[in-house]
């Protein structure tokens, strides 16, 4: 049987497999959590896919740099989230991971993440910035569809690929610069833009 203990935050609870030093879930009632890098003296260590999917009423959320693996899915729905940090350690930005988080204004992305999923950003409607550092080589199908507030984005020399759809419906995007490392843009990557 699973190991498995809640950590308390402001209206709810996270819970967390000691096992596998994972968070698998979230109830969705929660609105603000600090996640500490420990619970019950095991490091936290991963979330899992979908932990914290369809909390609406969640606004904000620290992560700690004990975190170097987060899931698919995890804040997908989240409507109210306006902000969060990303763990210094984390190397990937999953699928759809932030997908329709319509109050997310801004993230910055951490040096130590090399890719970003299908999706990561899809329907992020007031996303306004997002700072993509050095370490990034390419951008996926869809990760910034449909965020028509997006104003600003800086696609570093790193990068030689634009996926399908990564910037479509991107209306307020008024001016991007292509670094000339660019060697693929596919299909629709800046349709409606």
């Amino acid at each position: 049987m699973e190991n498995i203990v809640q950590y308390e935050a402001e209206k709810g609870c996270i819970y967390f497999n000691l096992d596998t030093s994972t968070i698998i879930k979230a109830d969705s009632s929660i609105v603000n959590i600090s996640i500490p890098n420990k619970i019950n003296g095991h490091s936290v260590t991963y979330i899992g896919n979908y932990a914290f999917k369809d909390c609406e009423n969640l606004k904000s959320i620290n992560i700690p740099n004990s975190v170097i693996s987060i899931g698919e899915y995890i804040f997908e729905g989240c409507w109210n989230l306006r902000s969060m940090n990303m763990p210094d350690n984390v190397v990937s930005i999953k699928n759809r991971i932030f997908q329709l988080c319509k109050n997310l204004e801004s993230i910055n992305i951490p040096d130590s993440v090399t890719s970003i999923g299908n999706g990561a950003f899809k329907e992020c409607i007031s996303l306004k910035r997002v700072n993509i550092p050095d370490s990034i080589t390419s951008i996926s199908n869809y990760t910034f569809c449909d965020c028509r507030n997006l104003k600003q984005i800086t696609i570093p020399d790193s990068v030689t690929s634009i996926g399908k759809c990564a910037f479509k419906n991107c209306e307020r995007l008024k001016r991007v610069s292509i670094p000339d490392s660019v060697i693929s843009i596919e299909s629709d990557a800046f349709s409606k833009t």
